[in-house]
């Protein structure tokens, strides 16, 4: 499916949030707050354009993605990209003194077993921030914004995206996502240390964050 709406996926994005997605790209570094010399792993990187941001840190930054298509519209960005699987990640232990994704980790098949895996090539003491659609705070905010994902989110990117049928699954995929309290609670499952949350955009969207 990623193959699929990879060649308008970047534009897609940018006009479904009017733009707020290069603000909370950048949010999403500040929050992992790279230093030059750390090493960190963008997953679900796509065609970079998070891999690019975070790269203005300083610090090694590596993408990996499972579509290949989505790599291939990398464009000119002069960041590293690797096709990789998320569940089963090419990287020894302790490797990544931070990890990432944006708008990825909803698209996993095992969400658990992910939150493993990424834990795994983390270095202790690393970080992980993750960048995700959520619950909006506000009552009347959340049952507007649940129309708007599950009626006008799939008309609009009909208009601009290469293949509208997929962004019928993305609407359900962010409608059924779990709030920011019960993925927080899954990061705790899963080994995290000191987790956290901060709302996006009204709660629409979040960034959650845990230690190793």
């Amino acid at each position: 499916m990623f193959d699929r709406v990879a060649p308008a996926y970047d534009r897609t994005n940018t006009v479904m949030v009017a733009g707020q997605d290069k603000r909370w790209r950048k949010a999403t570094r500040e929050a992992l707050s790279l230093q030059p010399g750390e090493r960190c792993l963008d997953l679900g990187a796509g065609t970079g354009i998070s891999t690019a941001e975070l790269a203005k840190s300083g610090a090694d930054v590596i993408g990996a993605d499972i579509s290949l298509g989505m790599l291939r519209e990398h464009g000119d960005r002069q960041v590293p990209l690797v096709a990789a699987d998320a569940l089963t990640l090419p990287f020894a232990d302790n490797t990544f003194n931070a990890v990432t994704g944006f708008f990825f980790i909803r698209n996993v098949v095992d969400l658990d077993a992910c939150l493993a895996e990424i834990l795994r090539v983390l270095a202790p003491g690393g970080r992980m921030v993750l960048c995700e659609v959520s619950r909006p705070v506000w009552k009347p905010y959340r049952a507007a914004h649940g129309v708007f994902v599950k009626h006008v989110l799939p008309k609009v990117a009909g208009r601009v995206s290469s293949d509208k049928d997929a962004y019928k699954y993305l609407a359900e995929s962010t409608l059924e996502w779990p709030d920011q309290a019960a993925f927080a609670d899954r990061i705790v499952a899963a080994g995290y240390r000191k987790v956290a949350w901060r709302n996006l955009a009204g709660g629409a969207v979040a960034m959650h964050r845990g230690f190793k």
